[in-house]
């Protein structure tokens, strides 16, 4: 690491008002634990939005005020990025998803940064049918040792090992020539300090069963085949009125999945609550009156499960479906039970037609040939609803596995390890400072056409009556406020001294760049161009 002061930077606010949804809950959380834990000597937000500059604001003024006013903590317009990428030196670029911006600044850094310092971006949903373009951009040449994809569990750093073989393949993509971000994996967490259980029921009531989450057959998990089970155990003997169910989270009160839930319950004969839209304190009453905590994930949409923490939190055992990073989280017959799960291997159909559906129509076509075993359902509920004392011990055991491996404290270890192991490895800098991405669209070859002619060294220029004035003081030509970052009116009045007398274009550009400090050809070429648009210079 050759850094002597380490800046933790990002493109995202990690700050998101808005609908409740795990990935807003995750990205607060790790901000607010980062800043607590602070490994780095300062936090740069390169924003770009001024809804989320504000949002973010007031957010780091309740989060971390003591830093913002320090001066640790800075938002920062992000075109100013280039220009601090080559003044001052970064420890690691972060980013709240992967998927976003992440080749792009890896290309910036190259670019720009003295040094290659780590870029890193977080998984989340991996399903959306318009990811296999955003993945394509970390297929290429500019990707160095130092660059991560941050895997939340097990099953999802393998599905972005799957994207990457699937693009390579359809494109005839060589590796060597086309290398991907390492792919490490650091869990989610949650504050299991604040999801603590309560004091144990006294009622002697029926056990209660919790389902937490969107409560939607489409997006996140199919329940039907959970009334199914309860149906086998009530046929089998199971008194109906010694459970209790409750399905709690984000409800769309106009679904109509609703009712259907309501009809076989009732059918069943076990009484039912819909939780709609809890709120935290609603949340912490609802995880702790709960016996057992439910959760059948069958819907790619799910990667990591940030729920069967906060269940185990609260010291409930799961019954959970055995997919995706639900296998991570719930350790089979200690701190609950999974079901076993039978999917497709290829999917034709829902693969053709998912470009062209909505999200939750192909989730739920791909959903809905997700099985989630309903005999082995029905014999881990009846294993738990029967035995408060494994249910206790499970319990425990849940907890204490957060506890160990799910707490935020050590996911921000496990990133700020992950920052410091990547500067160890060995990159060629200059091999990448020219290295251009081919998904980085190159506007003036694009669209040179479209313009008259384009500004070659032979063109020739001189200062015009506006630029003799703008020289003198007595005229000011208008620099936007997006410009500030790229035209530097100085150079541009050292631009008319140097076009006193006609001079062609090459030897104007060649001349600025050695009088004007921390000038390239490429921005003095724009000076020019931006002159030549104001009427500082002329064409002759």
């Amino acid at each position: 690491m050759s850094e002597s002061k380490r800046i933790w930077a990002t493109l995202d606010p990690f700050y998101e008002p808005g609908p409740v949804l795990g990935r807003r809950v995750a990205n607060t959380k790790f901000l607010r634990a980062l800043l607590a834990a602070d490994p780095c000597d300062e936090y740069r937000f390169f924003l770009s939005d001024a809804g989320q500059t504000d949002y973010l604001g007031k957010h780091l003024g309740k989060i971390a005020p003591e830093m913002l006013a320090a001066g640790r903590v800075r938002i920062v317009d992000r075109r100013e990025l280039p220009r601090m990428l080559a003044q001052e030196s970064f420890h690691c670029m972060h980013l709240s998803d992967c998927i976003t911006s992440q080749p792009h600044v890896a290309r910036l850094r190259n670019r720009f940064s003295r040094a290659i310092f780590p870029v890193t971006g977080t998984i989340h949903s991996l399903s959306c049918s318009t990811f296999g373009t955003q993945f394509l951009r970390h297929l290429w040449p500019g990707n160095t040792r130092r660059d991560a994809i941050v895997c939340t569990s097990e099953p999802g750093r393998q599905a972005v090992r799957n994207f990457f073989h699937w693009l390579r393949q359809g494109y005839g993509l060589d590796p060597e020539s086309f290398p991907a971000p390492q792919l490490t994996r650091i869990p989610l967490a949650v504050d299991a300090d604040e999801l603590c259980p309560g004091e144990p029921r006294q009622d002697g009531g029926p056990v209660r069963l919790l389902v937490f989450g969107r409560i939607s057959h489409h997006s996140k998990m199919d329940l039907l085949p959970l009334m199914r089970a309860l149906h086998r155990l009530t046929a089998q003997g199971m008194d109906p009125a010694s459970v209790e169910l409750v399905l709690a989270g984000w409800v769309d009160d106009a679904d109509d999945f609703l009712p259907v839930l309501k009809g076989l319950a009732a059918n069943v004969g076990i009484a039912m609550t819909i939780a709609a839209r809890p709120s935290e304190g609603e949340k912490v009453a609802l995880f702790r009156s709960a016996d057992i905590f439910i959760s059948i994930a069958d819907n790619p949409q799910e990667t990591f499960g940030i729920t069967l923490l906060e269940a185990g939190a609260f010291g409930l055992p799961a019954v959970a479906s055995d997919y995706d990073g639900y296998r991570d989280i719930v350790v089979h017959g200690e701190t609950g039970l999974l079901v076993p799960t039978i999917g497709p291997d290829h999917t034709p159909d829902a693969d053709l037609m998912a470009p062209v559906l909505y999200d939750n129509q192909y989730h739920l076509l791909l959903a809905q040939r997700t099985v989630v075993e309903i005999p082995a359902l029905a014999e881990a509920l009846k294993a738990l609803i029967e035995s408060p004392q494994t249910r206790r011990a499970m319990g425990e055991a849940a907890r204490r596995r957060v506890l160990e491996r799910f707490t935020w404290a050590e996911v921000i270890r496990q990133h700020a390890a992950l920052w410091d192991d990547l500067w160890s490895e060995p990159v060629d800098a200059d091999a990448l400072r020219g290295v251009d991405h081919p998904q980085a669209m190159p506007f003036g070859a694009l669209f040179s056409h479209y313009t008259s002619r384009t500004l070659t060294p032979g063109v020739m220029l001189r200062a015009g009556a506006t630029g003799e004035a703008f020289y003198r003081g007595k005229d000011f030509p208008m620099l936007y406020s997006g410009l500030t970052e790229t035209i530097d009116p100085d150079a541009a009045r050292k631009l008319v001294f140097l076009a006193r007398k006609p001079v062609d274009t090459g030897t104007l550009i060649r001349k600025l760049v050695e009088v004007a400090p921390n000038m390239t050809e490429a921005s003095a070429k724009n000076h020019v161009l931006w002159s030549l648009k104001h009427d500082i210079l002329e064409r002759i």
